[in-house]
């Protein structure tokens, strides 16, 4: 099947926030409680939730992959929200990039990283930050093929654990 990569759109919103819940749950829920799991998941991939906020808000840039007319991934680039130390002034984040799981391996999560870093440096960033899971071995591989090292770290609390992110970042090439 064919993949399109499409910039939001009215109606688009309520298609993707159940896939990215989706992809978020295969992900990450058998390391939570479950009911703090499904309490988190309500608060962010809820119409409303946050989201929701995020889809439009200004300066928030978003591709979703669309195939058959269903999202099957997307990436959403923020001013930096990580506690990232020394960040140049005008630092993007990558803050979300996932694909479905039959997705992966398929190209899908390439495309989305190569807009968001094109789309960074267009827009005069001179880097990129992003967070990923301590354990998160796959993702690290990934964000490694694209130059991202780690800098720091940073905490994730979903109910009452808390676990050990890294915030890794890239430097794009200079603008002239």
């Amino acid at each position: 099947m064919s993949v399109a990569f499409v910039e939001p759109y009215p109606g688009l919103l309520e298609r993707l926030l159940p896939v990215a819940r989706q992809i978020f749950t295969d992900t990450f829920a058998e390391r939570y409680d479950t009911v703090a799991f499904e309490v988190y998941c309500d608060a962010v991939y809820r119409p409303g939730g946050a989201m929701s906020q995020d889809f439009e808000a200004p300066g928030i840039r978003w591709l979703v992959a669309v195939s058959a007319g269903q999202p099957i991934g997307y990436a959403k680039l923020t001013p930096l929200r990580a506690p990232a130390l020394g960040a140049e002034p005008g630092a993007l984040e990558l803050q979300q990039l996932y694909v479905l799981r039959d997705w992966q391996g398929r190209g899908v999560a390439d495309r989305l990283m190569t807009w968001a870093l094109e789309t960074a440096a267009a827009e005069g960033a001179g880097e990129v930050y992003l967070t990923v899971f301590d354990h998160n071995e796959r993702a690290k591989r990934f964000y490694t093929r694209y130059g991202f090292r780690e800098v720091g770290r940073c905490t994730f609390q979903l109910g009452e654990r808390i676990d050990d992110d890294r915030i890794w970042r890239v430097r794009l090439p200079s603008r002239r």
